[in-house]
């Protein structure tokens, strides 16, 4: 079969496959509003159906589960199973998958001869992550968990078009994510959510004077994709550089800062929906548009803040580290899998209505932190100067022995930025940091993933 039939032939079944995600998205949004006592019953038996699954077909998961009875476990008996870790689920694939037809010489294969996204023979999806942890990840996604993950990031967004009465008006969406294989940010939102909805992607690599322009000539409704891009996007059209009116924004795979969500308000005046996610389980977390945070998709993700040793701590007590286990993840199961994330419960209800626990929108990685020996100095030392600072549009912190090295697209004035950094980082333990700021006209992406590595540690 040539380029062109292998292309076409993927395009047909990925348009049956967006078929699916349409079919079972109106369930997705009536599970928003289901009574607390209805999630958890439905979650416990998700977590039952998955624990006896993986234990039956995957070695590693079998000797993970020890003593814990599938058919009678809850959410509470996942402390009795270790974490689980990255460097880990790479090493141990093989050991892990639970379809005989892949393994992880096979899923390579798929990654080294994709030109486009596509499928394996069994219906399997496979992405590779950046590496932004120093591990490089391969992923593989079947058919259902690709429809359940789909439904969780746009659920929110169908709900809130429902019942705005604007799901029958025509619609573009701007889909800025990597555009090419392996990431898979791509295929997950470059989804119509709606009959009359087109969607353009939009590769959010390219520079970002080809960016500017591509976005311009969609005139899109909706926007979604890397905080980062459609930040500077909304500081161009405070600076009168792009003419375009969304009426709803959606933000994924890096943090949203305060200053972009500021920038997006500033520009549009227009709900944003911020997402946390991760290639391993999917989507974990979605704002609602209206209320503070993030929703946990707790129908379909379970979220356990936990302590050094991997207990779970309480709503009010600070948490090391943040486990998840993915419901909808059957092909390659990830069970209590640590994210590298810390994330903060939100109290209260939410002005939305749903009763779904909410965590406050995601700073970071915790591996965003710079550490000088005993001392650590957070991200948000550096986020804190260089994000509210109107003259830089995008930046790239290098950590060095004594300080850091950060670039700037903009055009602040560097010695207020270091003297401004050097008196951030002094509070901890730094009183007298090494800083260079620097001008450049470009800050690479990944190669692949087209994300924007903001902190780069020694």
């Amino acid at each position: 079969m040539s380029d062109e039939g292998r292309k076409a032939a993927y395009e047909q079944l990925r348009a049956a496959h967006l078929s699916a995600v349409r079919a079972s998205l109106e369930d997705h949004v009536a599970r928003l509003d289901w009574p607390r006592p209805r999630i958890e019953r439905y979650r416990t038996e998700r977590l039952r159906s998955l624990l006896a699954f993986a234990r039956a077909r995957s070695p590693f998961h079998a000797a993970r589960m020890g003593g814990v009875d599938p058919a009678t476990a809850t959410v509470e008996d996942l402390a009795r199973l270790p974490p689980m870790v990255k460097r880990e689920a790479q090493e141990e694939w093989d050991a892990i998958v639970t379809t005989p037809g892949i393994d992880r010489a096979g899923a390579e294969q798929v990654l080294a001869r994709q030109r486009w996204f596509s499928y394996t023979p069994a219906g399997h999806q496979v992405f590779s992550s950046g590496g932004s942890s120093g591990v490089r990840g391969v992923y593989v996604w079947d058919w259902e968990q690709f429809v359940t993950l789909a439904c969780l990031a746009w659920r929110w967004q169908a709900r809130a078009e429902r019942a705005a009465g604007a799901g029958r008006r025509g619609a573009r969406l701007a889909v800025l994510e990597a555009g090419e294989p392996p990431h898979a940010s791509t295929p997950l939102f470059d989804v119509a959510t709606g009959p009359l909805m087109e969607t353009v992607v939009i590769p959010a690599g390219a520079p970002f004077d080809q960016v500017l322009r591509a976005v311009s000539d969609a005139r899109p409704t909706h926007l979604v994709g890397y905080a980062s891009v459609i930040g500077r996007l909304a500081r161009a059209a405070i600076a009168g550089g792009l003419d375009i009116r969304p009426v709803r924004v959606s933000t994924n795979s890096e943090p949203l800062g305060e200053e972009d969500r500021e920038a997006i308000g500033a520009a549009w005046g227009a709900p944003v929906h911020n997402l946390w996610g991760s290639t391993e389980i999917g989507v974990q977390a979605v704002g609602c548009g209206r209320g503070e945070g993030l929703h946990i998709c707790e129908d379909e993700v379970i979220v356990e803040r936990v302590d050094p040793d991997g207990r779970p701590v309480g709503p009010d007590e600070p948490a090391a580290r943040t486990l998840a286990t993915g419901l909808a993840g059957r092909t390659f199961p990830f069970i209590r899998y640590d994210l590298g994330d810390e994330v903060t419960l939100l109290p209260g209800d939410c002005a939305c209505g749903s009763p779904m626990l909410r965590v406050a929108d995601i700073a970071g990685r915790r591996d965003d932190d710079f550490r000088y020996g005993a001392r650590t100095v957070p991200a948000s030392a550096f986020r804190h100067v260089l994000g509210t600072d109107p003259l830089i549009s995008e930046y790239q912190v290098r950590q060095t022995a004594g300080g850091a090295d950060v670039l700037v697209v903009g055009s602040p004035d560097v010695s207020v930025v270091a003297a401004a950094l050097v008196a951030s980082l002094s509070p901890f333990g730094l009183p007298d940091p090494e800083i260079s700021v620097r001008i450049v006209e470009r800050i690479p992406r990944h190669a692949s993933t087209g994300k924007l590595t903001r902190f780069v540690a020694l």
